[in-house]
């Protein structure tokens, strides 16, 4: 006879077991991905991709290059228009640089290791050469300073060369002098004298003090990764600073700029020391947050000087405000990025010295021209990397950084992968039916 007690207790265990059940069941149950755990699943597995450097390093630079050829058309209209009846007259002319770029780093992307190194020499004597015809009538000085070549219609600046020159030499002496750089005689000659004294000393007579710069910024970042002693690292940086510091106290305009950034006290817009900062920050002021909108800026309209060149940043402020600025910054951290994990996964030392050297052209100078647009540093005449206008710096920088995407594409598990990888034309036909198949 069943009791009530029995019947409770039946109940119970039943209830229990019933439970258990669904906890088992609910356990063995897939879980549900919580939102945004899948996205963040496939970036780290694509960062993680042999081919990640490849393709950030392709898809950062072709982003910069077509920013800075939307903003430079932005920001030059105006003065295109009344110098020249043309607001397409700067775009069009970087534009056509553009293409020459274009074409020269597809190029750079196809010359392999072997070759860089066999091109170091040549593009040093053609620096050199380029840059003592800027001392003949060939040459063509532009505000105080002396570093364009004129060829027919066209001017170049051969400085712009020199920098990728100094590269390719550090990087292939550097490289063969891998266990010899503890003695000093070893690290100072020949890179340092006679080749980088002689291209940085040609560059500093034509009175281009932010170039030199740049230069100095190269061969440091050079001598770094190649594993250059501190001793004599300080010892350059030292020499260095003191013909820097002695080629500005020569000159009252660099004195009268610096003096007047240190003492922080300039607010004339008008003033020929600090009125093109001025300017700049007064553009920042105008873009606020989120920008007065592309094509819209005031201070390009004959208040900021350079607006295209040397201080497209403010006009980029300006229009775009804080989403277009950072935007540039996150570009040139994505490149960034790629270099230093290209230099992580190199096994060459002369990939390794290149690529730092590249890295800090672009990363150093990029630094420079945002600095001073800011008021961080006093004017010192850089362009922005691949966002100003300028057709020399573009086309150079889009050779250098195809250099780049060479030896991404030459890292073992990359060329692997691009191996592997359907070309568009077979991905193509791949979709047409074969002779002999007919359709369904």
């Amino acid at each position: 006879m069943t009791t009530p007690v029995d019947t409770a207790a039946t109940a119970r265990q039943s209830t229990a077991h019933h439970t258990a059940a669904e906890k088992a069941r609910q356990s063995a149950a897939p879980t549900a991905p919580r939102r945004g755990e899948g996205v963040r699943r496939s970036l780290a597995h694509w960062l993680e991709s042999p081919l990640a450097t490849y393709y950030v390093l392709v898809g950062s630079t072709i982003a910069l290059v077509a920013f800075g050829l939307v903003m430079v058309l932005s920001a030059s209209s105006i003065d295109a228009y009344e110098s020249k009846g043309s607001i397409f007259a700067v775009f069009g002319n970087q534009a056509l640089f553009a293409i020459i770029g274009t074409v020269t780093a597809l190029v750079a992307t196809r010359i392999p290791v072997r070759g860089y190194r066999l091109l170091a020499v040549p593009a040093l004597l053609a620096a050199i050469g380029l840059q003592a015809l800027v001392f003949t009538g060939m040459g063509v000085t532009v505000n105080g300073n002396r570093n364009w070549l004129a060829l027919g219609p066209v001017s170049i600046q051969p400085s712009e060369l020199a920098k990728i020159a100094l590269i390719l030499v550090g990087a292939v002496i550097l490289a063969k002098k891998r266990t010899l750089l503890g003695r000093y005689r070893h690290v100072v000659v020949p890179f340092l004298v006679p080749i980088a004294v002689l291209v940085i000393g040609l560059v500093l007579r034509g009175h281009d003090l932010g170039t030199s710069l740049i230069l100095l910024a190269i061969v440091a970042a050079v001598l770094f990764a190649a594993g250059v002693p501190t001793r004599a690292f300080v010892g350059a940086a030292l020499a260095a600073g003191a013909v820097v510091a002695a080629f500005v106290f020569t000159s009252e305009d660099r004195m009268g700029r610096i003096t007047t950034w240190l003492s922080a006290s300039c607010s004339n817009p008008d003033s020929a020391e600090c009125g093109q900062t001025v300017h700049g920050l007064f553009a920042l002021a105008d873009g606020g947050w989120w920008g007065v909108g592309l094509g819209a800026s005031r201070e390009k309209q004959g208040w900021l000087p350079s607006a295209h060149n040397d201080f497209i940043f403010a006009v980029i402020g300006e229009e775009l405000g804080l989403p277009g600025t950072l935007s540039v910054l996150i570009l040139f951290a994505m490149l960034a990025w790629a270099c230093y994990r290209l230099v992580l996964g190199a096994s060459d030392q002369f990939v390794r010295i290149a690529t730092v050297g590249v890295m800090a052209w672009v990363m150093v100078q990029a630094i420079v021209n945002i600095g001073t647009v800011i008021g961080l540093l006093p004017v010192i005449g850089v362009p922005l990397p691949l966002v100003s206008a300028g057709g020399s710096a573009l086309v150079t920088t889009m050779a250098a950084l195809g250099m780049l995407i060479s030896f991404a594409r030459a890292e073992p598990a990359a060329a692997e992968a691009l191996r592997a990888r359907p070309g568009v034309v077979r991905r193509s036909l791949a979709v047409l039916p074969r002779r002999g198949q007919g359709r369904s």
